[in-house]
């Protein structure tokens, strides 16, 4: 397609809802996808549009009532372009206005952004206009993708690429900086993609060192290596093999870590005494528990303090009624309490007592810069998910609040804490809007980066977490939903989405997403880019990106005995 040449010209529309292109006579509408990247050229402004929507039309009823017969080539030939054409529905996200002085040069406004270097960062602001009728349409350039999105080499930004548009070969560039100062969600039904998506977007923020990141491995496929989806068996790199050094795993099941061959991994225990009500409330759902049983273990921990639970665990049924005497408590609140709760015990990595504090460890970790993946093997049930992971992430968050307010006194660069990312997986049980309140997840929601600490929430069910959590997610990459309710709960608070809606709902199940919100300057449809051999020698330190599985293992083995493991 001749990029130089218009597509179209603008008839009819209105800020709101959007613009109505018709098609030139020579430019068919099968080669117009939706989601498409196009540019309007007004009388002062260039326009960054997206194409929302495609449709059919004619001059007269007429031509519909009584249609040409499918053998009468001269006859549609004749009508085509003329009396039928297509319309596309494009909605404006950006616009470039040149000074007044550029303006008083037509011919110069038409041509400015032609003209301009590469590496110009243009001026874009929110569209608060239209184009004029009959403005003309035209296909974005790699060079207006360079001005809206950016370029991966930009020496004073972060940018990292995502994907390519549908139809050109140019990368789309996501903003790390931006990314990782608010928590974001990777959503798409099962199948879609979601893990490769995570790992692209984790290996970015390790190689531009946007941040350090947490993730929760609840199926142990970001560490070291994870099977690929497809007719055929293959296997992915994982994080420490693009980054040995900079990567560490621990582990809630050593065994089920060994048997997949990874023998580096740190142990990871927890203990009951640092269980507090809240992670018990969160897994109350999975644990059958009332809300009477709840009440009552504020009284066991009013009474024995961090220990409650190893008491509660130890006492006989004589030893329950003759304290619930003494404290007022409900007896058979507090024997169910014990009964439900004696499935912790079949918790491989819960102790009554841990000699060694292993979250410090990971605190240790992350504040030296390192990278750490919690692997959950067997342990990877619902229950022991939503305990572990709420356990070491309220600690961690009381330490990062404790560092920042630090840093807020001192004002000592050395002192501010590393920006961190918590990735988590099946986020809507902790998001829920009935469990939201007790969760320390919500809480890191709702404070954005007033900390330095957001979510990476990876779900496919984004309907199931509340409202007001997904309003603050800054930067939303989607792949494909069906579901309306999903549908819906992507869009919420953000203006302006019904075009977007028929975008997301049109994406391939394969290596499409969305993305919009706070690290892209508007929203826009890429083909992921693949994680492959390819984006291995791209995205792994100079020195790791050629070597094979087996020199991996082997420096691997040597950087952490540099490290003392």
């Amino acid at each position: 397609m001749n990029l130089n040449k218009p597509l179209g010209c603008v008839i009819e529309g209105s800020l709101n809802d959007g613009l109505q292109v018709r098609l030139e006579p020579d430019v068919s509408v099968e080669d117009m996808r939706v989601g498409k990247f196009l540019v309007v050229q007004g009388v002062r402004s260039r326009f960054f549009c997206l194409l929302t929507d495609v449709s059919l039309g004619t001059s007269s009823p007429r031509i519909i009532a009584n249609p040409p017969n499918i053998d009468d080539f001269f006859l549609r030939e004749v009508l085509a372009g003329g009396d039928t054409y297509g319309i596309l529905e494009i909605a404006p996200m950006l616009m470039f206005t040149p000074s007044d002085t550029d303006n008083e040069n037509p011919s110069l406004n038409e041509t400015l952004l032609a003209s301009l270097p590469m590496e110009t960062d243009l001026q874009l602001l929110p569209v608060k206009t239209i184009p004029t009728h009959f403005s003309q349409v035209f296909e974005a350039t790699e060079r207006d993708f360079r001005s809206v999105f950016g370029w991966e080499d930009e020496p004073l930004r972060r940018n990292f690429s995502i994907g390519q548009p549908l139809d050109m070969d140019v990368p789309v560039c996501i903003d790390l900086d931006r990314f990782v100062e608010r928590s974001n969600g990777v959503f798409g039904k099962s199948g879609t993609g979601k893990s490769f998506l995570t790992r692209l977007l984790i290996s970015g923020i390790i190689r531009k060192e946007a941040g350090v990141n947490l993730m929760f491995d609840m199926h142990s496929e970001y560490g070291w290596e994870a099977v690929s989806e497809g007719k055929n068996f293959n296997v992915v790199k994982g994080l420490r093999q693009l980054f040995p050094g900079q990567v560490e795993i621990y582990t809630l099941d050593p065994d089920s870590t060994k048997r997949r061959g990874v023998s580096f991994a740190q142990e990871l225990y927890l203990s009951y005494d640092q269980i507090e009500i809240e992670d018990i409330r969160l897994i109350g759902q999975e644990l059958g528990l009332s809300e009477a049983s709840l009440d009552n273990a504020n009284i066991l921990y009013s009474e024995f303090g961090n220990s409650w639970i190893v008491q509660l665990l130890n006492m006989s049924n004589e030893d329950i009624k003759i304290f619930c005497q003494e404290k007022q408590g409900h007896t058979g609140s507090i024997m169910a309490l014990q009964r439900k709760l004696l499935r912790l015990d079949t918790l491989k990595y819960m102790r009554n007592v841990c000699p060694f504090n292993y979250i410090d460890q990971i605190l240790q970790s992350l504040a030296a810069g390192k990278h750490v993946v919690v692997e959950f093997g067997s342990q990877s049930n619902m229950l022991s998910y939503m305990l572990a992971t709420n356990m070491i992430t309220r600690r961690i968050h009381k330490e990062y609040v404790r560092k920042s307010e630090q840093f807020l006194q001192t004002k000592n660069p050395g002192d501010r804490p590393r920006q961190l990312v918590i990735t988590i997986e099946e986020a809507h049980r902790f998001l829920d809007a009935s469990v939201v309140g007790q969760t320390i997840f919500g809480t890191i929601a709702r404070e954005m980066r007033k900390y330095f600490v957001t979510l990476l929430i990876v779900d496919q069910r984004p309907s199931g977490i509340d409202h007001e959590i997904m309003s603050q997610v800054g930067t939303r990459i989607t792949c494909l939903l069906n579901d309306e309710k999903d549908i819906e709960a992507i869009f919420t608070g953000v203006s302006g989405a019904g075009g977007l809606r028929s975008i997301l709902a049109k994406l391939d199940s394969k290596q499409q997403a969305l993305i919009l919100g706070h690290a892209v300057p508007m929203p826009v449809v890429v083909r992921t880019r693949p994680y492959d051999q390819q984006f291995y020698r791209e995205i792994s330190d100079p020195d790791w990106g050629t070597m094979s599985d087996q020199e991996l293992f082997t420096a691997a083995e040597a950087a952490k005995a540099d490290l003392g493991f």
